[in-house]
């Protein structure tokens, strides 16, 4: 493999944009492999309550994996600043500090997780009779927290470097991997949902420590000398400022979603077991937007860092536009013939399920354009340098999606809770507009009135 650094300060933004956000998106997908997986070949092999166990626990995996891809992203911001800016040295420094505050975090997580997971299930009303499988398979998810990390730092440290491939490649090899243990440990040594769980942390931990073999053999700009595992104080203080912000975006997203879990797991685990299988679609065709706000956040830090508030605004443009086509295309799809791949997750009582499969994709089908602002603008601008003011955005989702939570949870609704997601993309997405016009109008011309554009704090 040949290592690409690529500058995203020149050359088209729409075509720059398209190419480096299609093998992210590629990579998205292969990545919800892990969980779909576990899904399809625990529904298949061991049962609809089984499936119901590993999907019960998807808003939890989504608060894990959520805070770990957030806080790594958000670390390796500065990293495509100083990249854009050709400050090399400050780049290094970046890298190691990024490292080392990953793993100091990654280690807190794993702990709190793991001790208070049983009280968090009880907390979401999970059903007693899919209780055990899910606490088995999520607290091994938990304790291969470092595994996920490994993998998402590296990845987003080469992203930042303007190489969105080379993640790609690593993480379709260990999701094939995935699917092969799954047979293995479920269905060769019948150790269900929790067989599952080892799967995915073993192909996380292998598609990590091949990123890490390819940086330290392929990319030479990230050859490390002593002096460069001593980052300044101040470079880890803006990454604190930048990547915690953006971690707790996705916690309160999470939390949000816990809250429809818990409104869902009322009404009982045939209808859980519908709703897993039309998130599980929903994640992948929706991957998409996530793509276009790691590219966006790329884009932006890159061409922060180079001073270049022209181009900031046409690739925002530029990502918007591709964003509302992939909508279009996504959502006639979706809402027409989505509801077929529910054959993927179960083999028995598919007619069951399959009509509120359709009611869920339905639901967010008419809300894709709304979800591409939310992701486009929220990591464009967390890009730029802002960790706090995104947020903002967050807690408008969380009221959305918590709002109409309880009151489907109070009407026992299962309508409602495929709502409570589409209102959460509105409130978000209005709000996250006109702040991206403020700072475009108001705070654009005052930071580089005079300057030459590198952002080394907090705006």
């Amino acid at each position: 493999m040949k290592t690409v650094q690529k500058d995203m300060t020149s050359g088209s933004p729409m075509k720059m944009i398209f190419w480096f956000t299609f093998p992210i998106f590629i990579g998205n997908v292969f990545q919800q492999f892990y969980n779909m997986a576990d899904a399809v070949i625990v529904g298949k092999f061991v049962g609809t309550k089984a499936l119901a166990a590993v999907g019960s626990t998807g808003t939890i995996m989504f608060l894990i994996n959520g805070f770990v891809i957030g806080m790594t992203a958000g670390f390796t911001v500065l990293t495509a600043q100083k990249f854009g800016a050709g400050d090399m040295k400050a780049m290094r420094k970046s890298v190691t500090g990024a490292a080392l505050l990953s793993l100091v975090v990654g280690l807190i997580l794993t702990v709190l997780f793991m001790v208070f997971m049983k009280p968090l299930l009880l907390l979401m009303n999970t059903p007693d009779d899919i209780f055990r499988d899910a606490y088995a398979y999520i607290m091994i998810i938990s304790g291969g927290i470092l595994a996920q990390m490994l993998y998402n730092l590296l990845a987003s440290i080469l992203r930042a470097l303007g190489d969105s491939k080379v993640p790609l490649y690593f993480l379709i090899l260990s999701a094939f991997l995935n699917i092969v243990l799954d047979l293995v440990f479920v269905i060769v040594f019948h150790m269900g949902a929790a067989g599952a769980a080892v799967a995915t942390i073993i192909s996380q931990g292998i598609s990590g420590l091949l990123c890490l073999l390819y940086i330290a053999r392929k990319v030479p700009v990230l050859s490390m000398v002593k002096e460069d595992w001593s980052p300044r104080k101040e470079l880890l203080a803006v990454q604190l400022r930048i990547g915690i912000p953006m971690a707790l975006q996705y916690s309160i997203t999470a939390i949000g979603t816990m809250m429809v879990q818990s409104s869902l797991n009322i009404l009982g685990s045939t209808l859980v077991a519908a709703y897993t299988a039309a998130g599980k679609i929903e994640q992948v065709v929706t991957q998409a937007y996530v793509a276009m706000g790691t590219t966006m956040a790329t884009y932006g830090a890159q061409n922060m860092g180079a001073g270049d508030v022209p181009r900031i605004r046409q690739g925002f443009k530029a990502c918007t536009i591709i964003g509302v086509i992939y909508s279009l295309i996504a959502a006639a799809l979706v809402m027409t013939v989505g509801k077929y791949m529910t054959y993927l997750f179960v083999s028995d009582d598919v007619s069951l399920i399959m009509d509120s499969v359709d009611i869920y994709l339905k639901c967010v089908g008419m809300f894709f354009i709304p979800l591409t602002i939310v992701n486009v603008y929220r990591n464009g601008i967390q890009g730029l340098g802002y960790g706090l003011l995104p947020m903002t955005a967050g807690i408008a989702e969380l009221i959305g999606r918590g709002v109409v939570a309880l009151i489907a949870a109070q009407k026992r609704s299962y309508l409602g809770v495929c709502l409570a997601s589409p209102a959460a993309w509105v409130l978000a997405g209005a709000l996250l507009i006109v702040m991206y016009y403020y700072i475009m109008n108001h705070d654009m011309k005052k930071i580089f009135r005079g300057s030459s554009g590198n952002m080394d704090k907090e705006q």
